[in-house]
């Protein structure tokens, strides 16, 4: 194709990706202006997260999706979790920001489920930038350095909610943190229009924990003693009793903070003790995710291999899945 001068050129303009003549030449200076003002927005908003419907856009059927057949065993919290996700995200004119707080054994899948949260509602989900995890040991490791934490932590909600106002904060290992941190950002989570001019009420505030994991599985094992179905379990069998052994517990990060008084955690849920069966189920979604063919039979030897309880009847597990990624390299 013969090249066209550099005048020819200014006569054309980009719609829907397809270069085509201008009609007007007389005007090509104005068209130009405006179209690549509005062009370079355009590609900006593509290229770059922005804090719209482009980059945030909750997946209802997404989420129930992914809940329903990517996490294993939790049958109440992914529930709990699809009901009051969805129902935050559809409420136009929300109250307060959306509390959580997630508990149970380490690999029960905590973690997962704050992630599936985030890839339904983000663009970029874990790795967008108006997602903020915090783990208590790697960001707010000196409890001499309490007040300095409790500064910088209300400077950072403040400041990244004032950029994005559906921005998600997910605080793990929440049984480490110092109780005075959480009760700094208090006044965030709570019932008010607005703070210092920034509303606060499209945020998300997700608890991660292993505190009242004791109260969980003791739960999952009267049910199983009682020869009652695992299924069965329903959110108030567990979430007075968790509530309670939280708010006792000194070292569950929310030892006499004003979240629990004030009512400002919407929900408390629970996440249940896997077994065996769920275990093959996560060391088999593991190897496809490795790009491995899935073999059942060496995902059963690896889960044989792992430690359960009660000791001679091996029911619950006490790692739960998140071991597998690293045991499973050993037998594939």
């Amino acid at each position: 194709m013969k090249a066209r001068p550099w005048t020819a050129l200014l006569h054309c303009i980009l719609v829907s990706g397809l270069i085509v003549e201008a009609i007007e030449p007389v005007s090509t200076s104005l068209l130009l202006g405006t179209g690549a003002a509005m062009l370079g927005r355009k590609i900006y908003r593509y290229l770059y997260e922005t804090c719209d419907e482009n980059w945030v856009n909750f997946n209802a059927t997404g989420l129930k999706y992914d809940l329903d057949t990517k996490l294993y065993g939790q049958h109440v919290a992914a529930q709990v979790i699809l009901k009051a996700v969805t129902g935050f995200m559809k409420n136009e004119n929300p109250k307060k920001p959306l509390v959580l707080s997630l508990h149970g054994w380490t690999g029960t899948g905590k973690n997962f489920v704050s992630q599936l949260i985030a890839e339904n509602i983000y663009e970029k989900g874990m790795s967008s930038s108006f997602v903020h995890l915090f783990t208590a040991t790697a960001h707010f490791p000196h409890e001499m350095h309490i007040n300095t934490y409790k500064s910088q932590l209300q400077n950072w909600v403040k400041g990244n909610v004032t950029i994005c106002p559906r921005s998600m904060f997910i605080f793990d290992e929440m049984d480490k943190m110092h109780p005075g941190l959480i009760d700094s950002i208090k006044p965030y989570l709570d019932f008010y229009e607005s703070l210092d001019g920034v509303s606060y009420r499209q945020a998300i505030f997700i608890f991660l924990s292993n505190a009242g994991g004791e109260n969980i599985v003791q739960v999952a094992l009267d049910f199983w003693r009682d020869g009652r179905e695992r299924e069965e379990m329903q959110l108030k069998d567990l979430e007075t009793a968790l509530s309670l052994s939280v708010f006792n517990n000194r070292n569950s990060g929310f030892w006499h903070t004003g979240l629990i008084d004030k009512n400002l955690v919407d929900f408390f849920v629970p996440f249940l003790p896997l077994e065996y069966k769920h275990i093959v189920q996560c060391g088999l979604s593991e190897m496809v995710s490795k790009g491995h063919v899935p073999d059942k039979e060496v995902v059963e030897m690896m889960a044989h291999d792992l430690n359960y309880f009660p000791k001679e009847e091996r029911v619950f597990s006490m790692q739960g899945c998140k071991v597998i990624p690293s045991r499973l390299d050993f037998y594939v």
